[in-house]
């Protein structure tokens, strides 16, 4: 594929996801979601045209053929489903974050988000079947936005006395767009196109359809009991495979792993994960998700199954030996103290716990950066590395994908055995420059922005009003009222408000474990609590029923 062609169809596909995340439901949208589901996967076989992988498939024409036809069996399986039992697409969609298959071809391996990718592609299919057969009324499927309070007109639209949502909740989409559209720009001079491209193919595109599939679903009470289960029953599973692992002392997949425990006095696992720290993040997540829960409950029976995948969730992150995961953990708690408590003494408990942690290291022994270099295997070179780089080129940065091949390139350094950022700003600032760098951090600010607004009032107003538990107890009724609500918990919804705390602690420690090892823009799971966050933020503003009961299926 000529250099041309192709920067014109990364352009064509960053197109068509700014159009999934910012386009209202509709044909337009569809016809944006279908170009790009076609485009992005037509761009990766024409960049690795001619790579072992794809030249080993094209050398075995029966696989190929198998492979697609399993591919598009799936996918219109999918579709249908979805369609027909839409309260499915946002539980797949979450239980299929963490697999990754690793695909065999011309010697080489790849571990590749496969089961979301298919999940993508039929949930975008069944949105596009959807808008093709049914004139735009009311949401049918999962995706659709939240319809009016009140009689609609024949267009559908909302009546000019719907209420709006507030800034941050209108920001986020179009910042979120921005970046997307940014990152492609830039991979028009990158130092390595071919890395920036693959990963607008494989992560930007992709997960700016699941932003657009899930910012409109209705998260009732009934569905985010159910998405807890699901992730509650996967981490345990992880759990359960990664203790066999550190009892046998045998590691399913990662050569680079086993070797590295032959020559330490520690185990690390990995699970089904490739990595343990990516073992140890997904961890931590679903731990603050349930103490977030476990927080705000008064059920017996729950606080007592919460209680206990906690307690598993600890014993499976230990092995991991991951050390940003304990600390994405700790910061994911430090927000649940903040709005569970006083944000007051949170603050300054947190702030006397990093100082006190910093005078034992100190104190403990030599701090100097080989010190550190060695500790952290190799980040701190990392590190200055990343900031040399973007001291070459700090308006624009050397280009998306650009960081490995550029730091190979410009840094006069063998220390680092490894030639991969694990410092999500550093690794913006390097590739992007200023400018992506000013782009990436207003998408961090307007996302927390959107995450807590409103929610310590909310979360007072329901403290003071209810009677029962919030998750998984008598509670009152979790439907947002059409009309009136007033301030009332009732007007959200008591489990979307537990949500909104869980979806920003979650994202609080996801925005800390990439602070030591990247993966920001990479991981799926960002691209799904900004779009819940954003989704459940609009429902307390407009203080109205944000769409049919989703559990009926």
């Amino acid at each position: 594929m000529s250099g041309f062609l192709a920067g014109l169809g990364v352009l064509t596909a960053t197109g068509g996801a700014a159009g999934a995340i910012l386009l209202p439901p509709g044909r337009l949208r569809s016809l944006a979601m279908l170009a790009t589901l076609v485009l992005f996967p037509a761009l990766i076989l024409g960049d690795q045209w001619h790579s072992h992988q794809i030249a080993d498939l094209r050398h075995s024409t029966g696989r190929l053929v198998a492979l697609g036809f399993v591919g598009f069996a799936v996918t219109a399986a999918l579709a249908y489903v979805f369609r027909r039992w839409p309260v499915l697409l946002p539980l797949a969609i979450v239980a299929a974050l963490p697999f990754r298959v690793p695909l065999h071809a011309g010697g080489d391996t790849a571990n590749l988000l496969v089961p979301l990718y298919l999940v993508i592609a039929g949930g975008a299919l069944a949105v596009v079947a959807r808008d093709g057969a049914l004139r735009p009324a009311g949401p049918v499927a999962a995706g659709d936005p939240p319809p009016p309070p009140v009689a609609k007109a024949s267009s559908g639209a909302a009546p000019s006395t719907a209420p709006p949502v507030g800034a941050a909740v209108s920001w986020l989409p179009r910042v979120l767009a921005a970046v997307v559209l940014l990152y492609a720009i830039q991979i028009l001079y990158s130092e390595d196109f071919s890395k920036g491209l693959q990963n607008v193919c494989f992560f930007f595109v992709p997960f700016s359809l699941v932003y657009g599939l899930l910012q409109g679903v209705g998260w009732d009470r009934k569905l985010l009991i159910r998405i807890l289960w699901v992730i509650g029953i996967e981490a345990a599973c992880f759990v359960l495979v990664g203790s066999v692992e550190f009892v046998s002392k045998s590691l399913f997949w990662n050569d680079q792993v086993i070797r590295s425990n032959e020559f330490h006095t520690y185990f690390r696992v990995n699970s089904v994960f490739w990595d343990p720290n990516i073992y140890g993040r997904y961890l931590s997540l679903v731990a603050v998700v349930a103490m977030s829960a476990l927080l705000w409950t008064r059920e017996r029976k729950m606080l007592a199954l919460l209680t206990a995948l906690i307690a598993l969730l600890w014993i499976g992150l230990v092995p991991t030996f991951s050390q940003s995961s304990f600390a994405a953990l700790l910061a994911g708690l430090v927000v649940l103290a903040a709005l569970r408590w006083s944000l007051r003494w949170t603050v300054i408990a947190a702030v006397a716990g990093v100082a006190l942690t910093m005078l034992i290291v100190t104190l403990a022994g030599s701090f100097s950066f080989d010190r550190i270099n060695i500790d952290t295997s190799g980040r701190a070179n990392l590190v200055s590395g990343g900031v040399h780089l973007f001291s070459q080129r700090p308006i624009y940065g050397y280009g998306s994908g650009s960081f490995p091949k550029a730091y190979r390139k410009h840094v006069k350094t063998r220390k680092a055995p490894v030639s991969v950022s694990h410092t999500e700003p550093i690794t913006v600032a390097a590739e992007q420059g200023l400018v992506g760098l000013a782009f990436y951090w207003a998408l961090v600010v307007t996302a927390l922005w959107t995450m807590s607004d409103g929610l310590r009032s909310a979360l007072f107003r329901l403290s003071t009003y209810r009677a029962g538990g919030a998750v998984g107890g008598s509670a009152p009724e979790d439907a947002l009222t059409t009309g009136g609500g007033g301030g009332s918990p009732a007007a959200t919804g008591p489990a979307r408000q537990v949500a909104r705390v869980a979806i920003l602690a979650t994202f609080v420690a996801l925005l800390v474990h990439t602070m030591a090892y990247a993966g920001f823009y990479e991981d799926p799971i960002t691209w799904v609590l900004l779009a819940a966050g954003a989704s459940l933020a609009a429902a307390q503003q407009r203080r109205v029923e944000p769409c049919p009961d989703t559990s009926r299926s």
